[in-house]
């Protein structure tokens, strides 16, 4: 989508509540599925809002995602599979478009998994 379509989406969209992406949702999802790679964006807005966010077992600590909006759906990408990945931004704790890796998210992340 070209930047004049997604300003003219936005201000259709003005007044609407905001989604923001879960990144604690996204933790315990790359938490259990290992993958290789997660990306995150904003799907129909992909080219403009998406980075990498996590690569080789790691967190991506200096991505640059856009991760909000009144129109588009946020959503993370493991290998390759897109799924929605969002929260309301009035039931967050403060995220917004230029979070990165909240410390509640690396805590899920990091979790050392209950021995048997």
């Amino acid at each position: 989508m070209d930047t004049l379509a997604a300003y003219a989406r936005g201000l259709a969209a003005r007044g609407n509540p905001i989604r923001v992406f879960d990144w604690d949702k996204a933790a315990r999802l790359i938490a259990e599925q290992k993958p290789k790679r997660a990306s995150a964006g904003l799907r129909d807005d992909w080219g403009a809002t998406a980075d990498t966010i996590y690569r080789d077992g790691e967190p991506v600590m200096d991505a640059s995602p856009y991760l909000a909006s009144n129109w588009a759906i946020p959503e993370l990408a493991m290998d390759g599979c897109y799924q929605e990945c969002w929260r309301w931004q009035t039931d967050t704790p403060g995220w917004d478009s230029g979070t990165l890796w909240p410390e509640s998210a690396l805590a899920i992340l990091h979790a050392t998994p209950p021995e048997p």
